[in-house]
Formats: C-alpha cells, structure tokens, sequence
C-alpha cells in the first residue's frame, strides 16, 4: 500500500536532527532523492504528481540537507561530508543498497555519494545536476547566480526570497517565470504545481537562510572529488532548454565521468524534464 510520510527525523551520532521525507511504497526498492536548492525534502511531489513512486515499487528517502526544513544546521560542512548523513539515515532504516537521484542543486550530493560509497549504490543518477564551477556555462546559468555573488550579497538575496516566499509568493513566481524556458513556463501556469512549489520553499526557509547560503558556498568551491574518479556507473538526463544549469553543464559531466549514460532532452528544461519523465527516471532507479 502507497504511504507517505513527510516529517520525519532521526538524530545524528554527532547529537544532529535529520529531516526526511518518505514516498511510495513503504516495502518498496530504496531511492534516496536529494532536492534542489534552495529547496526542501517535500519538493519530490513537484514530480511524481500521480504516484508513480507507489506504482513502480520505490520507496522514497527524501532528506533535508544541514540547515533546510527539518535538518539541523552543520558548520563548516562539505559536499562529501553528505555520504556521511545518508549512510546514517540508511542504516538506521535497515538498508543496505540503494539508489540515489539528485535533480539540480541535488546532482553534486549524487555525485559525493557516487565518489564515496559505490559498495552501498545500487544506482546513482542525476536530473539536471549542478556541476561544478569549471564546467563550460556553469556561471552562466540563474542557478549559479546566488553563488556567484559575494558573501553579503548573498545573504541578502537569500533572506528576499524567503521574505517574497512568505509575504506573496505570487509575485516572487511571477518574476520567476520571465527568466525559464517556455516547457517550465507551461508548469509554472499550473496551480497544483505552485502550490507544491511555494510549499516546499517555505519548508526549505523554516530553520532561516544557513542552510542554503552555506550551498550556494559549497557550489562554487572544489567539491573535494573529481568527476573523473566516479567508478560506478552514473546515468544523466538534461534538457536542452534549460536555462538554469545549462545543457554544457550536463555535457561536461557526461564527458568526465568515466562511464555515464547520458541523454539530452531538446525539448526539456529544467523543471520539466523530471516532471515528464520520472517514469523513466524510475524505472533504472529500481531495475
């Protein structure tokens, strides 16, 4: 039977909360998603709007990173610390393999726990995903915009949001919308889906702006592993479109990792492509 449960935590060995979020089928394969930034576990339902998950026999693990929804903030974090977290989570929930998706500002934290605990991935994938800075066009794309901006800057651009997420969230939206492509566009004119979009924006603000201020930090710094020492299989789905984290991004990381199955999408941005594809996204996710 299809469950979801959305507030859950359990406390880290270093005295931490871990939020996290489940989907699906509870007796289902594991996939641990990894949200987008700034974002929050329950943004998984901006995809599988229909129940897919439950259909196809995956459980859901949706994680708040440190300093998002209900995940306490950490210090001096770093992107390959977030293995670290997962295996806590997995263990704790008696699993032992499972796969991990990251869509956008999730790819990077796919990618650590690709690099780091292979002997305890089934499969690892990325929609859409963050490269890292050196990556052609990843400066140019508006998901590199906060971490492109100076610490200040930053700060202050993270705390308007979070206001314009609580105080008119329609407006915030609106201008949004002017800088996607137009397959996003056709989302962000669906009500269901801004709803579920705010939602998860307000949850991903509840603790204040650490926790993505901190990201926007980690984004652009060396991540601490280089693509080309993933030795597990790495599968890649990026629209063409997507004026977030462009298409190169996705190219550079499909040409660096030693084996990935990639596919472009050219008429797919970067909200749309997990919303219409999920099933296929999935379905390698729990083969």
């Amino acid at each position: 039977m299809a469950t979801d449960r959305t507030d859950q935590t359990i406390k880290l060995k270093d005295g931490r909360l871990l939020g996290y979020a489940e989907y699906g089928n509870p007796d289902g394969k594991p996939v641990f998603y990894f949200h987008g930034f700034p974002s929050s576990r329950i943004d998984w339902v901006l995809f599988d709007t229909d129940g897919i998950a439950a259909r196809l026999n995956a459980r859901i693990i949706a994680a708040d990173r440190p300093g998002y929804g209900l995940s306490d903030f950490k210090r001096s974090r770093k992107i390959l610390d977030w293995p670290d977290d997962v295996i806590e989570l997995a263990d704790t929930l008696q699993l032992g393999r499972f796969s991990v998706l990251g869509i956008s500002g999730g790819g990077p934290y796919a990618l650590a726990c690709a690099h780091r605990i292979p002997d305890r991935l089934s499969t690892a994938a990325i929609v859409c995903g963050m490269g890292p800075s050196e990556a052609p066009g990843a400066k140019d794309g508006t998901a590199m915009l906060l971490p492109g901006k100076s610490t200040l800057t930053r700060k202050l651009l993270l705390i308007l949001m979070a206001m314009g997420f609580h105080r008119n969230p329609d407006r915030f939206l609106s201008k949004m919308k002017d800088t996607v492509a137009d397959p996003d566009k056709l989302l962000m004119d669906q009500t269901k889906f801004v709803q579920a979009f705010t939602n998860s924006m307000l949850e991903a603000f509840k603790m204040g702006t650490r926790g993505a201020s901190w990201d926007a930090v980690l984004y652009k710094r060396p991540w601490g592993y280089q693509l080309h020492d993933i030795s597990m299989q790495l599968h890649l789905w990026h629209g063409e479109l997507d004026t977030q984290v462009p298409v190169s991004v996705g190219q550079y990381v499909a040409n660096t990792v030693p084996d990935c199955r990639a596919k472009f999408l050219p008429n797919e941005a970067h909200l749309s492509l997990a919303h219409n594809y999920i099933e296929e996204i999935l379905n390698i996710l729990v083969a």
